[in-house]
């Protein structure tokens, strides 16, 4: 493209201000428009994938051919500002804010305390305000469908839900309800009903007071934008920078113009697919073609044969019109639409649907994409059209040559796409089966066509295509036509099944692996297909096979429903003060900036002048010696600063952790695919990660290099040191039991996927050394000293600021020091402010996650379900340095007996080292899988016995007072016994476990399952040392008070009950209290706030301190008795009172003595109960979440609705742990799994409906502030209740199939797991390779 061609104008408007850029970057999506140009932050980046929802804005244009403004919600950060000529945006900043007024919609997701770390949050917000756009009063399905595309990974989304459902009609609630007492549109009134206790309330938040919601109050759409539609201006838009020029094209015939004279440049409307292909995999186009301009491509036509839609409407567009048409239609037109609208209802998020076009999906010749096989199977036409004219060609597998490719010539452009209406005696259906119901890629899809001779059951013709199992969409022709002409019986199925197997090849080796298990989903949707067209033949009189009663619930998909739920908690006492905030639900204090966008994370903080921007160089191999590393080709592009490298740092790249050695940059040996060999310093963010690209590292490989825990074993590659812990007598124990059996138990890892990914500014003070550190750090002492270390400087020099995190999970301990620390490095070299900011994808890569564990146990037991004895060795991955890997394994083992009194219990743990980045810290900190390996024993035993689990479960609980755990800390089990028998009660356990039965008895291919279990959680911290907590409090002259501390705010709460304790003591309103942020310099030597320990030693500080704050104000107070507060503070002042104080909180002597296996490892313990029942899919795998009900001791609460919130968003991250989050690894120790297309944390749609949590009542807990327990971690486990419930669920299939109950499987309990393990004829069919015959795609590690 010529250099000297004019640029246009880009004219757009954001929060109603126009906006006219004369130079506008073809490669700027919004949201880096947003951040960067317009400092506009509330608009957050969590994956640049359009994957998470974090990024969501408002885009309106006028439509001229509906005369109308659209409103629809979009993932900014795919949205090239060049899209933007003539629309408006709106952010989450101009539609409500603290300075002038909340719009409803961010008051109540606040007020319903639907914000914890608040990253998600404007997301979640400018996807509901979109939805009131277009619709004011919707309903709770459209509500569903509005935040389908938004993660979140703290809260578990009901009180997100139960926030905007108080925007529906009335006549729109309860739409869940199962006989529930009270009306869901109300969250909560004390309990009135005779018989309940008066002091038990479940009223989390109250709306009396709310903003009403009035649309009139909206931004209206410019008028300017209007009258630039109205003129159709047909002239070219032309965007150019030094890279790509992008061109726009008036008409049509101008589109076919440039398409010929630029027959390889991309059309790009939605960008979807083009656009993570440029960011993510380094994709180049120098030209770029967008026809969202040619109104001929957007138009939609209804004809007698059917729909034909424009080439360039949008997915949203398409499911509209196709609702339109169902409606309109008889039901025997329109089963092709229905079958598309099924698929359209799961495809991707409500904001890519309203990006992604139906040309595109097409176009992107993707396999995953679903659409393609059921337009093939439904024999849609594509209407492609040139400067040499049009052709129709025909949508099936021949249109398809590769992997993205198609037979269209390079100057062709599609048009439209012709959707027939079905016709008489045709049956069409579509089935998808991914690794989450909604916002996830296909696994397999399938579209299948059959048309039968009229009043007949005899095939006149039959199409089957499937995607997932090639690289294009395969017709299985073959089969297809050996079918035709006979009938529709078993027969036909079998033989059907068998041409199957052999027409589609699917190599052991395949990419995207799951093998046995695509093959199997071919034919189990054939077997749906073919249940579902018997049992319409037989509803019109035709055909003799019979399809038994109980097959027929396979036929009806999961229905995916709005959670709701129940909370209860107990009352603080009447004489408390109506002033005292203490145990009553107060709001986050951060959530209305959260809602609002106005809070700010690390990232949001302003450049500072010549700052510069650095992205890592990390290793290809796994196991090497660096050869040379040449750095010329990137220093020399523009905009590139500099390289950093271990040669750089002034103090040690080496440090020990305890005598582990710990590398800064890999310099001689690159351990891990993934390890930081050096850095690019840059002055924009695409210039580093450009450059980073083109840094060239010479490697030679190592031997050995393995990854897995069975390879370490046999390596014997165990890092030190070596944990037992042992009560009784094991092997006495052995030669008493009446049985005795062996096993194992896998659990995968688990990614943190906080939303905001890790990073850091370093700003150099240029004098003494000294440096600003502002980090998303959980232990901000800790960075700063490995800081210090780095620069080889004092820790007085380095100053860590940390106001707020965007989610934590223990994944924000250690690796960022080691990332502060580089950047540090870049900013000491450079002399200027250095920011680093991970992608999400190298966030995945670098940084880890839980450590996957194996459990190999021998159990001994009683006949009537007594465990006496158990010997249990764990594994677990700790990856290629030592990180917190030892203290992991010893919580697992500590939490070896949970809540049961196993008389003779040994427990071994050995980490092992691997080749794979080191494992870290993560919610649980080994608890889930230490708890889990005992849990999966006393599942085994109970199936052994023929009892159920409940029963094994409660006849070894502790019950004794007082009891001692297995490493003998005395402790109370009464009310963990109080938990589980309230549990078992509130969730009537018993009637619905007869129901269960029942169900499963009358349905062959769908099961049910239900599981409870208990918990004894160990509070704070094993190690002594960091059982200790520190604030400074000050108190200001016009009586306000700023509370520092060393805790880290993350979501949990942390800040909003340290103010609540501080308001007690004081006695003064929250509102008068400040937490500006945690600072080293403030509170020097704080613990990381981990161990659900936070607010224990944070809000005993602060009570230190307020404390002798008011011993001093006291004899000003008795003096001045009537003075109000600020009077008495003035007062202090004059009579020289120091207003400041420091508070200083020393916990227990806590530590283990691990020779002698006994020791107060832990401050205390929390207790806990939680039931689930699920149904699964035996064909598909899939399966659905239906009821959880959590009793959870928290002591006295301080703040019932943060401890509830704690407790659902740690069951919901439970569920991802259990059932969807699979992390995948090649043979070569790559991580493949590096964003949310291919990582699946749970989603809306994979919350129970009925999620009841209960705080116990009348729980005291002498050990900390208040009477109340620590919370963030112990509700992790209970997602472990989904996994077993699943595991009842498939041994209840394999009974039918005449197979054992007793069967392995491993967490999680993915799909792929689910179906293989639900054996029956079909998997039988799919032979299994033999292992070491060939190379597998994915490794479990």
């Amino acid at each position: 493209m010529s250099s000297h061609i004019k640029c246009s104008e880009l004219i757009f408007f954001i929060n109603g201000k126009k906006i006219t850029e004369k130079n506008a970057d073809p490669e700027e999506m919004l949201l880096n428009y947003l951040r960067r140009k317009v400092r506009l932050t509330g608009t957050k980046y969590g994956c640049g994938s359009g994957g998470c929802g974090a990024c969501t804005v408002m885009v309106s244009r006028y439509d001229p051919l509906q005369d109308t403004v659209l409103h629809y919600s979009v993932n900014a950060c795919l949205l090239p500002i060049c899209t933007l000529h003539g629309m408006a945006v709106v952010t989450v900043e101009g539609i409500g804010s603290t300075k002038t007024k909340l719009h409803p919609v961010q008051e109540r997701i606040a007020k319903a305390h639907g914000s914890q770390c608040g990253f998600c949050t404007p997301g979640m917000v400018m996807s509901m305000y979109t939805l009131l756009r277009n619709r004011p009063q919707p309903t709770v399905e459209d509500i569903q469908e509005a935040l389908g595309g938004n993660l979140c990974r703290c809260t578990g989304y009901r009180p997100i839900i139960d926030g905007f459902k108080t925007f529906c009609g009335a006549s729109d609630c309860c739409q869940n309800g199962e006989g529930v007492k009270k009306c869901c549109m109300e969250n909560g009134t004390t309990h009135q009903d005779e018989g309940e206790d008066a002091d038990i309330s479940d009223e989390l938040f109250c709306l009396d007071d709310v903003l009403p919601h009035d649309p009139s109050q909206d931004l209206i759409f410019p008028p300017e934008l209007m009258l630039m539609a109205q003129r159709k201006d047909g002239s070219r838009l032309y965007f150019q920078s030094d890279r790509v020029t992008w061109i726009s094209p008036g008409d049509l015939s101008d589109l076919l113009e440039l398409k010929a004279a630029h027959p390889d440049a991309p059309l790009v409307v939605g960008n979807t697919t083009v656009g993570p292909n440029m960011m993510l995999k380094g994709v180049h186009h120098s030209v770029v073609i967008s026809p969202g301009r040619v109104l001929e491509l957007r138009a939609i036509k209804r004809g007698k044969s059917g729909v034909t839609v424009g080439a360039a409407c949008s997915l949203s567009t398409v499911k509209d019109e196709l609702e339109r048409a169902v409606q309109e239609l008889d039901q025997e037109k329109s089963k092709v639409y229905q079958a598309l609208l099924q698929t359209l209802r799961c495809l991707a998020g409500k904001q890519i649907r309203n990006m992604a076009t139906i040309g595109g999906n097409i176009l992107s010749a993707n396999p995953k994409y679903d659409l393609n096989s059921i337009l093939a199977a439904a024999d849609c036409s594509l209407l492609v059209i040139s400067k040499g004219g049009t052709r129709e060609v025909p949508l099936n597998e021949e249109f398809f040559t590769g992997l993205g490719k198609t037979c269209l010539r390079p100057d062709e452009v599609l048009l439209s796409v012709h959707i027939p209406h079905s016709k008489p005696w045709e049956f069409v259906s579509a089935f998808r089966q991914a690794q989450r119901r909604e916002f996830a890629f296909s696994i397999v899809n399938a579209g299948m066509k059959v048309v039968f001779r009229e009043d007949t059951d005899v095939v006149k013709s039959l199409n089957i295509y499937y995607g997932g199992v090639g690289p294009t969409l395969v017709r299985t022709r073959h089969t297809c036509e050996e079918l035709i002409g006979r009938a529709w019986d078993e027969d036909l199925l079998g033989e059907a099944c068998q041409l199957l197997g052999d027409e589609v090849a699917l190599s052991p080796s395949a990419h995207g692996g799951r093998v046995e298990f695509r093959k199997t989903l071919i034919l189990s949707f054939l077997f749906k297909f073919y249940m579902q067209v018997l049992q319409e033949l037989r509803q019109r009189g035709v055909g003799v096979s019979d399809l038994p009663l109980e097959y027929l619930s396979a036929l009806k998909p999961f229905k995916n429903e709005v959670p709701q739920g129940h909370q209860s908690y107990q009352l603080v006492s009447e004489s408390q003060s109506p002033e005292d905030p203490v145990g009553r639900p107060k709001v986050h204090h951060s959530s209305f900036q959260q809602a609002t966008g106005e809070a700010k994370y690390y990232d949001d903080l302003p450049t500072t002048q010549d700052e510069l921007f650095l992205f890592m160089v990390t290793s290809t191999r796994a196991h090497a010696k660096i050869i040379s590393i040449d750095d010329s080709e990137a220093l020399g592009m523009p905009g590139v600063i500099t390289f950093v490298s271990a040669r750089d740092v002034p103090g040690q790249n080496r440090r020990l952790w305890f005598n582990d050695p710990e590398e800064l940059f890999a310099e001689e040996e690159a351990i891990c695919v993934g390890q930081i060999i050096g850095a690019v310093v840059a002055e924009t963010r695409e210039q580093a990660k450009r450059a980073a690209e083109k840094v060239q590292i010479t490697y030679e490989d190592l031997s050995p290099v393995f990854f897995t825990i069975e390879e370490a074993i046999q390596h014997e590659s165990f890092f030190n040191p070596k944990r037992k812990l042992e009560r009784g007598n094991v092997e006495e124990a052995f030669e008493k039991v009446d049985r005795i059996l062996e096993g194992e138990i896998y659990m995968g890892g688990q990614e943190h996927f906080y939303m905001e990914t890790q990073g850091v500014i370093a700003i150099p003070r240029g004098e003494d050394g000294e440096m600003d550190l502002y980090a998303s750090s959980q232990h901000a002492a800790f960075t700063q000293e490995v800081v210090g270390i780095t620069l080889g400087v004092d820790s007085n020099k380095i100053t860590c600021h940390v106001k707020r995190l965007g989610g934590g999970f223990g994944g924000k301990v250690m690796k960022i020091a080691s990332l502060s620390a580089i950047t540090a490095t870049a900013a000491h070299k450079t002399g200027r402010a250095v920011r680093c900011v991970l992608d999400r994808g190298d966030d995945m890569l670098i940084t880890s996650g839980r450590h996957p564990f194996l459990g190999k146990y021998k159990v001994g037991f009683m006949n009537d379900g007594t465990v006496l004895a158990v010997d249990m060795t764990l594994y677990s991955n700790g990856g290629c340095t030592l990180d917190e890997s030892p203290f992991i394994m010893e919580k697992a083992l500590l939490h070896l007996d949970n809540g049961y009194k196993i008389p003779n219990l040994r427990g071994r743990g050995l980490v092992c080292k691997t080749y794979l980045p080191s494992y870290t810290a993560f919610r649980g900190f080994g608890g889930p899988q230490g708890l889990t390996m005992i849990e999966s024993v006393l599942h085994e035993v109970a199936i052994k016995c023929g009892l159920p689990p409940e029963k094994v479960r409660d006849i070894n609980m502790y019950r004794e007072e007082p009891s001692y755990s297995h490493h003998k800390q005395i402790f109370s089990p009464r009310d963990m016994v109080r938990c589980w028998e309230e549990c078992l009660e509130k969730s009537a356990y018993n009637n619905r476990r007869l129901a269960i039965a029942q169900f499963n008895a009358n349905n062959r291919w769908k099961k049910r399952g239900i599981s409870a279990v208990p918990i004894k959680f160990g509070v704070g911290f094993s190690k002594w040392f960091y059982n200790q907590g520190a604030a400074l409090v000050n108190i200001f002259k016009d009586g306000s008070v700023l509370v520092s501390h060393g805790g880290t705010e993350m979501g949990q709460g942390l800040n909003t009950k340290a103010m609540q304790i501080a308001s007690r003591i004081l006695k003064v309103p929250m509102s008068l209290i400040h937490i500006k942020e945690t600072c080293t310099g403030n509170v020097p030597n704080a613990a990381p706030s981990a161990a659900s320990y936070g607010t224990d030693a944070v809000g005993m500080a602060v009570k230190d301190a307020c404390e002798k704050l008011m011993k001093r104000l006291e004899p000003v107070i008795k003096e001045y008795p009537k003075h109000t507060w600020a009077r008495l503070i003035v007062e202090a002042y004059c009579q020289r009172i120091s207003l400041s104080a420091t508070g200083f909180f020393m916990g227990p002597y806590t530590n283990v003595d691990w020779e002698n296996s006994e020791g107060r490892a832990y401050f205390y313990f929390t207790f806990g109960a939680c039931c689930s029942e699920v149904e699964i899919d035996c064909l598909t795998g899939d399966h659905k979440n239906i009821r959880t009900d959590i009793v959870m001791d928290v002591g006295r609460s301080l703040n019932p609705a943060l401890d509830v919130g704690q407790i659902e968003g740690g069951f919901v991250q439970g569920i991802g742990l259990y059932t969807t989050e699979e992390l995948q690894f090649s043979p070569e120790g790559s991580l493949m799994t590096r964003g949310p297309s291919q990582y699946k944390i749970p989603a809306l749609c994979d919350i129970p409906p009925q999620m009841n949590i209960h705080l116990l009542a009348n729980a005291q807990n002498p050990h900390a502030i208040y009477s109340s327990k620590g919370i963030g971690e112990p509700p992790v486990f209970f997602g472990c209740t989904i996994f077993f419930a699943i595991k009842e669920a498939i041994a209840a299939a394999r009974r039918e199939s005449g197979l054992s109950s007793s069967f392995p499987l491993n967490a999680p309990a993915t799909a792929e797991r689910i179906r293989m393990a639900c054996v029956d004829r079909f998997t039988q069919m799919v032979p299994t390779p033999e292992p070491g015959t060939f190379k597998p795609w994915a490794i479990n590690v």
